[in-house]
């Protein structure tokens, strides 16, 4: 599987972006797409994920403000990042597990959240 991030870029506080990540390659049984992030300095974290049943689940420091989705082929997942907060800065990877395979990474995207 291999997956390709974009949608990341320098934003003020209190803006928006949407990342998207397209996955490509052997995508059939992929049992769920996931965003993380690894903030200067700090351990990388999981910011949400999404199943291919639709449950979703998000860090507490970003519920009410990001949103996850996908295509219902699950070759798509997108990040929409609302209220973004200069603590958001960060470079966001995003992550699919597939069963029999394990987990697949992106490149990363750089999203940098001005004061």
């Amino acid at each position: 599987v291999q997956l390709q991030a974009s949608g990341g870029g320098l934003v003020q506080a209190g803006g928006s972006l949407r990342l998207s990540c397209a996955a490509s390659g052997s995508i059939f049984s992929i049992n769920y797409m996931a965003w993380y992030r690894r903030a200067p300095g700090k351990e990388r974290e999981l910011v949400a994920y999404i199943t291919s049943g639709g449950s979703m689940s998000y860090a507490d420091s970003v519920k009410g403000r990001f949103t996850i989705s996908r295509n219902n082929a699950m070759n798509t997942v997108y990040l929409q990042m609302n209220s973004l907060k200069p603590e958001d800065t960060a470079v966001y990877y995003c992550n699919v597990f597939k069963a029999g395979a394990g987990q697949f990474w992106g490149q990363g995207t750089l999203v940098t959240v001005s004061s």
